[in-house]
């Protein structure tokens, strides 16, 4: 819930699903760190760290491409 006031106050955009997901985690490893899935863990982090630049590579691939044969 911290997160969530500081980035409101911050006027920093934030997903809900990050968030939940990074408390999940914490709550998990304070209990004691086996009781988290790391392996689960860590493909969640690979996940959110490589959707931008995908995304962006599939965005640009698509635009150049579509740029051939349309004019913009």
């Amino acid at each position: 819930a911290f997160t969530l006031y500081l980035t409101e106050f911050l006027k920093i955009p934030v997903s809900t699903t990050h968030t939940i997901t990074g408390a999940i985690i914490g709550v998990g490893s304070v209990k004691r760190l086996s009781a988290v899935r790391w392996g689960v863990t860590r493909k969640l982090l690979v996940a959110w760290i490589l959707t931008i630049p995908v995304s962006a590579l599939i965005a640009a691939t698509v635009y150049f491409t579509a740029g051939k044969f349309l004019y913009f």
